[in-house]
């Protein structure tokens, strides 16, 4: 059942079916997985790995019950084509024991995990770092161990992280600097820790990655660096980042609001920042954020940001997004 390679995610799909699929990940971006299903399903079924994949993602986090028929029937699929978190989330959710349905050739579906990314994380390859991480990871807490053992020394799942990110993996830069906030690792000082975190934030931002963008927002506010912050989480919103474009319309509306809306204001603008991702995203914060502040604005004005809305916001690219991780929750 399972191929010993990593797959190739960039299948090539007829323009219509690409398009499906765009629209099924913008969605799952989002947090609106049941909608993206039909369109993840076209690129899917034209075999797509990557969509197999989402759509076992999709059919899990619609239920919240674990591993679903539905789940573990495209997870499976995409496992067959090699596709290492597809057997991560059959390892999880007792696929081989419970439901017999196991790798050709291995014990459990980690195994076959392993089979695919060690040679390849061995070899150098970053993508296959991070998935060694998340193999051992889970292996570890499965085990009741952590990232690091009691002497802070990173355990195999904290070794493969290091490395990934040393190199230049931006996901595994923000996941060790996250790793670093939460309390890993031995420093002095508290300080000394925030910078060693920043230096991984700060590489992960330099290569345009949101995640590490919006980490590193997080340090520069406990420093009081409110001019550099304001710059990346304004980048960030450009990117598509739902939780900074949030802010981003916030501060141009009401930028006494905060030390780090380091910008004048420009209610017309944050009105139509915001209106356009209630539009997009139905996101509750962003809806309270315009009641809240609707005395601002005459209903004139109102108008005039919804629409430049229309014009410059909605449906802006990249679209908006959550950026959840690929092998998250």
């Amino acid at each position: 059942m399972v191929l010993l390679t990593l797959p190739i995610y960039a299948w090539a799909l007829k323009p219509e079916v690409q398009a499906a699929k765009d629209e099924g990940m913008r969605l799952y971006n989002i947090g609106h997985s049941t909608a993206a299903l039909p369109y993840l399903q076209q690129a899917a079924e034209a075999g797509d790995v990557d969509a197999m994949y989402y759509m076992g993602e999709a059919e899990r986090r619609q239920h919240m019950l674990g591993l679903t028929r539905e789940a573990m029937e495209w997870y499976l699929k995409a496992a067959a084509e090699g596709e290492v978190y597809s057997m991560l989330r059959l390892f999880q959710g007792g696929a081989c024991i419970a439901g017999d349905r196991c790798p050709e050739g291995y014990e459990d579906w980690h195994h076959a995990a392993l089979a695919v990314a060690q040679p390849r994380a061995e070899a150098g390859e970053p993508d296959a770092m991070l998935a060694l991480y998340h193999i051992y990871a889970h292996l570890d807490a499965s085990r009741l161990t952590g990232i690091y053992n009691m002497l802070g020394i990173p355990t195999r799942a904290g070794k493969w992280l290091k490395r990934a990110a040393e190199a230049g993996h931006p996901e595994a830069q923000t996941l060790w600097g996250q790793q670093i906030m939460g309390g890993r690792g031995w420093y002095f000082t508290n300080g000394r820790r925030l910078a060693e975190a920043e230096v991984w934030f700060r590489q992960a931002a330099e290569q345009e990655y949101v995640p590490g963008m919006v980490a590193l927002t997080s340090v520069l506010e406990k420093e009081g660096e409110y001019s550099e912050l304001w710059s990346w989480g304004e980048r960030a919103s450009l990117l598509g980042s739902r939780i900074a474009r949030v802010v981003h319309g916030e501060c141009l509306i009401v930028p006494e609001r905060a030390e780090y809306c380091h910008t004048e204001a420009n209610p017309i603008q944050g009105w139509a920042i915001l209106y356009a991702v209630v539009e997009e995203t139905s996101d509750n914060t962003a809806k309270h954020i315009l009641e809240q502040q609707r005395s601002k604005l005459t209903l004139e004005e109102q108008e005039e940001a919804e629409a430049l809305a229309e014009r410059e916001w909605i449906g802006r690219e990249p679209p908006l997004s959550n950026f959840p991780p690929r092998f998250g929750y």
